[in-house]
């Protein structure tokens, strides 16, 4: 079966878009969504050559946007020399086939388009997993369309009469590669919990940035931690997530991951297909919502981001508005909250007062102390492995350890901790 990648290499369309009363603001193509349209057209390769627009009471039920304004479209697209059509609003599959034999070109809608984005920009096994198993669920009811021949009874010996159609075949087929994919994903959900585990037991808190596509995460990740991502002007330029280090002062280190762009109208099987992904905003200490402050849409992409974050469970976790690109704005300075900063990922601007808020949410007040442990109580060694981080261990007449401590480790230590005034017993053996 070719992949939608393979389908969609054109070079020029025609982008249309429908403002109904009756649709949802997230269904209906307003000015705004047609340039983002024109924008994903460009990531994908393509060139905007016209754009048809229109306002009527609701769809229509064959065409969706009704057969004067088929026509319409039909005369721009062979003046134009496109050989694609895309929509801005989601296409129903007998919408899609119905207009695909109307304009004798192909026909995509948003989810396709930004589907193919991300099959383009996948380069890891778990991205790929996840592009293949969101691109099966789009294509399923897509697939009496596709193939012509497949609402044909096959004709070979032994396979006439009732049987099965090829169509049916195809679907039963298809519908066993998508629990193949969906099980090799839960197994990297699987990982992901034994890795959640680990981090949780060592008592590493997790920042994970999220924000709206292009907003400058990847930016934002290779100034802080030296990380080598690409980090271009387009929409979706990276796709898998990466994750480093990042001390945050002397008794704090952070675990810093990125997470894939969101977008409106984000396809729903794709937002399924990366719940792998996506379900760490879930487990996350902190997230930093990276805000392009130089777009005119900030506070509508602002919000779509705030409403994903909601849906993925993670709308109780400690946030940091990033208002990024202070650089690039045209007008007056965002008004800054306590949990607000403004920077630039470019310039650096504004980064160490970034990282001091991080350093104020997540500061557990530990310090770094020394412990003097007398050889019989050398087993203390590995609990402070276990719950400090250990910076140093030298063997004299005692055990001497320099760690960083949160305030619980050191009262459990006691008068085994150098400078330690007693309050809380210590550990016993």
């Amino acid at each position: 079966m070719q992949d939608i990648q393979e389908k969609t290499q054109f070079n020029r369309a025609v982008l249309v878009g429908l403002n109904a009363f009756s649709l949802s603001r997230e269904e209906n193509a307003d000015e705004e969504s047609m340039e983002e349209l024109a924008a994903l057209l460009e990531t994908a390769g393509g060139e905007t050559v016209g754009i048809v627009t229109q306002s009527k009471d609701s769809p229509d039920p064959r065409t969706f946007i009704g057969e004067g304004k088929v026509a319409e479209v039909r005369e721009l697209v062979q003046a134009a020399g496109a050989d694609m059509v895309i929509f801005d609003n989601p296409l129903s599959p007998s919408q899609q086939r119905n207009l695909a034999e109307e304009l004798k070109v192909g026909v995509l809608d948003r989810s396709a388009l930004i589907l193919d984005i991300f099959a383009q920009r996948a380069r890891t096994k778990e991205g790929r997993l996840q592009v293949e198993l969101a691109q099966y669920k789009y294509l399923l009811p897509r697939l009496l369309g596709m193939w012509k021949h497949l609402e044909r009874q096959e004709g070979a010996i032994g396979t006439r009469g009732p049987g099965e159609t090829q169509l049916e075949s195809d679907r039963r087929i298809l519908g066993r590669k998508i629990a193949k994919l969906e099980s090799e994903l839960k197994d990297v959900r699987r990982v992901r919990a034994t890795q959640r585990e680990r981090r949780m037991k060592n008592e590493v808190p997790v920042v994970a940035i999220v924000g709206y596509t292009n907003a400058g995460k990847s930016t934002l990740l290779n100034c802080l931690t030296g990380a080598d991502i690409p980090a271009n002007n387009r929409l979706f330029d990276t796709l898998d997530t990466t994750t480093r280090a990042l001390e945050i002062s002397d008794t704090c280190t952070v675990l810093l991951s990125d997470t894939v762009g969101f977008i409106r109208k984000l396809p729903h099987h794709l937002v399924e297909a990366f719940k792998a992904t996506l379900e760490e905003l879930e487990y996350a200490d902190l997230l930093l919502h990276v805000i392009d402050a130089s777009s005119p849409q900030w506070r509508e992409q602002g919000a779509v981001v705030d409403q994903l974050i909601q849906e993925l469970g993670a709308g109780q976790t400690p946030r940091i508005e990033v208002f990024n690109k202070c650089d690039l704005w045209t007008g007056d300075i965002r008004p800054h909250g306590e949990d607000q900063v403004s920077i630039s990922a470019r310039t650096g601007e504004g980064i160490p007062e970034l990282l001091s808020t991080i350093g104020r949410i997540l500061d557990n007040g530990a310090r770094r102390v020394t412990i003097r442990l007398p050889y019989d109580k050398g087993g203390l060694l590995d609990k402070l492995y276990l719950e400090a981080k250990v910076e140093k261990v030298n063997y004299g007449e005692t055990i001497d350890v320099e760690a960083v401590c949160t305030p619980k480790v050191i009262g459990q230590l006691g008068p085994l901790v150098e400078g330690w005034r007693p309050h809380k017993e210590f550990w016993e053996e």
